[in-house]
């Protein structure tokens, strides 16, 4: 996981989801891609998604329900997960979470 980005744009309007507990804000590349940076407060919920998916989880922890999985997975910060296109997950986060979306 890289901690900076560079000659990037940013959006500065916040994508805020269930009420303000999910919040980020888009980052956009050069090349075309993008990505989003967020935190999570606790709490259960679910997602879908558009694209392809990795999420990388750079502090807290959060449990992940994928897609086809009938088990819940424990990811900490440092540790990464991926969500196909068009499906649906659940994401129960138990300590204040950040992330790093990026789509592909």
């Amino acid at each position: 996981m890289s901690a900076t980005f560079e000659n990037v744009t940013i959006v500065k309007q916040a994508n805020v989801y269930f009420d303000g507990k999910v919040t980020s804000r888009t980052v956009k590349f050069a090349d075309g891609t993008r990505k989003t940076l967020g935190i999570m407060m606790p709490g259960d919920y679910e997602f879908g998604t558009d694209e392809n998916e990795l999420m990388e989880i750079m502090a807290g922890e959060v449990e992940v329900l994928l897609p086809g999985q009938s088990a819940w997975q424990t990811i900490k910060g440092g540790q990464s997960f991926e969500v196909p296109a068009k499906a649906k997950f659940g994401i129960k986060v138990k300590s204040v979470t950040d992330y790093c979306c990026s789509y592909f």
